[in-house]
């Protein structure tokens, strides 16, 4: 270890007050040290989910170095998209709840869970996440941190992707103290400035402490020099220190899976991370295959003989005269016992780049866990949901792995959302006075309706009715995701309709038109 990199980890511990000083890395911060291979994976990944590559160099026919844009699949946009869809949507439902507690205590996480069904909605949190997930997968993280609006006494969410969010400790359990990074930007003089905020979460003897830094550039790829913070934050205090936390305030989701890549980093890896080589196969045999269609354009050639000539000034040599429209005629000189038309173009090999990339993206589905026939380059479409399920579908076994991480990340969210509002004093009073839940007492229904053969539902569970396994209002409240209230105002409309058209009443009825009622 070098003499400077010790002099880092003196001050790693002792918070980082020099104002002033200049930071081009966030690495150069005292307290930061993060593999600089992680950070470039990181951005690497961004760079290709966004579909940003290189131009492609190559020589013309003319021996000029020309560039040309390089045509790729976005198939991390692809993969990242089907995964976030299968795992979570706007259906999944969130519900704090114990009926085997006494009373008090049942009424005490139903204030729990209607406190969170209204931060939720004020924070747009399904929605938010299933937008977010996408960016997720693609590129190894996400981080969720709950505030509180002192203006509006509101809880809100602060949304981190995975180049705004930097660990500092962490344990088997996770992330235990992280930083968090912002970036503003403001013109000033028609000039661009950017404000990267430092948000720092660390524990002091037991007290969960939040420290803001404030960095100021000119450049969009340096972090800056320190500056006060009521330079762009009026009201943002360097400190807050929050008793009463058992856990950290923010909630870091990557996906499924070890990092491989670097196992002593915490930090997760994008779906694609290790099918690098598979997407540069599928997207160089796709670039080539455009290429080819553009090369590919009908070529004829014509003998010079055939060309009317249009005379140039200053004595230059007179220009040949075609069609200004048409680009497929090139002027040849030609011998006489030669055709005047000549058509030299070839065919594109169509088939050929189909089967190899629909190849290429069998090798992708495999290192991905996906089923075979998820993705197609020829339009085939995809199995069924019924399918899915019939055959074990690999697909929706690693769906199950990503579900598994989303349930931990919501459940820590909501209990990260209680402490900080059992924290905060708003307007004299607490924002949250009641008992704080624990993942057990959290239950999270992912709506796995798109995956399930309801008739074989209805089967089981008759069966299971059969034997006196299970109430009907239960059934019902499986099968047709209703609450049980519905569920038994269900029960009982069924059970009006059977006894109206049991055969003994209907006789009875008959028998009392005819006859009347028996005195």
């Amino acid at each position: 270890m070098n003499v400077i990199q010790s002099i880092k980890n003196l001050f790693k511990r002792g918070g980082y007050a020099l104002s002033g000083q200049t930071l081009k890395t966030i690495n150069d911060h005292p307290k930061i040290n993060i593999d600089p291979n992680e950070l470039a994976r990181i951005e690497r990944n961004f760079e290709e989910y966004k579909g940003n590559y290189p131009k492609v160099e190559y020589f013309n026919s003319m021996g000029e170095l020309r560039k040309r844009k390089y045509m790729t699949i976005n198939m991390i946009k692809l993969s990242s998209e089907l995964l976030s869809g299968l795992v979570f949507n706007e259906q999944c439902d969130v519900v704090i709840s114990d009926s085997k507690e006494d009373e008090e205590k049942a009424n005490t996480f139903k204030f729990a869970n209607d406190f969170i069904q209204h931060v939720f909605e004020h924070n747009d949190f399904k929605k938010n996440l299933a937008r977010y997930l996408d960016p997720m997968f693609a590129t190894g993280g996400l981080t969720v941190r709950p505030y509180v609006d002192l203006q509006s006494g509101e809880v809100e969410f602060s949304w981190a992707l995975a180049n705004a969010f930097y660990p500092l400790r962490n344990n088997s359990n996770g992330i235990s103290e992280g930083v968090m990074k912002s970036v503003t930007m403001k013109m000033e003089k028609a000039k661009e400035i950017y404000y990267t905020l430092l948000e720092f979460h660390e524990w002091e003897n037991g007290i969960y402490v939040i420290t803001n830094e404030l960095y100021k550039s000119d450049n969009k790829a340096e972090i800056g020099k320190r500056v006060p913070l009521n330079e762009l934050y009026e009201e943002l205090s360097e400190t807050a220190k929050i008793p009463g936390l058992t856990r950290p305030n923010f909630n870091y989701l990557k996906p499924f899976g070890f990092n491989n890549i670097n196992p002593h980093s915490p930090l997760g890896l994008g779906i694609t991370d290790n099918s690098k080589d598979t997407l540069k196969q599928i997207n160089d045999t796709f670039d080539q295959f455009n290429w080819e269609i553009r090369m590919g354009q009908r070529t004829v050639f014509v003998s010079d003989h055939m060309l009317s000539l249009l005379p140039e000034e200053n004595g230059l040599p007179p220009r040949q005269i075609f069609d200004p429209d048409v680009n497929i005629f090139k002027s040849m000189r030609m011998s006489g016992d030669e055709e005047f038309v000549k058509d030299v173009t070839n065919d594109i090999r169509t088939d050929q780049y189909v089967a190899a990339i629909n190849q290429s993206l069998k090798a992708l589905e495999m290192e991905l866990k996906l089923s075979v026939g998820t993705f197609s380059f020829d339009g085939r479409s995809m199995k069924t949901a019924t399918e899915v399920v019939s055959e074990n579908d690999l697909t929706y076994r690693t769906r199950n792995n990503h579900v598994y991480e989303v349930e931990k990340f919501i459940k820590g969210l909501i209990v990260s959302v209680l402490e900080l509002a059992k924290a905060t004093t708003w307007n004299g009073k607490r924002l949250f006075d009641g008992e704080i839940p624990t993942f057990e007492h959290i239950g999270v229904d992912f709506d796995d309706g798109v995956f399930q053969d309801r008739n074989a539902l209805l089967t089981f569970y008759g069966k299971a009715k059969t034997f006196g396994l299970i109430p009907t209002t239960e059934i019902i409240q499986r099968v047709f995701k209703v609450p049980k209230e519905a569920a038994e105002q269900w029960l009982e409309e069924i059970q009006k309709e059977q006894t109206v058209m049991d055969p003994m009443m209907v006789n009875q009825r008959n028998s009392r038109t005819l006859f009347g009622d028996e005195e």
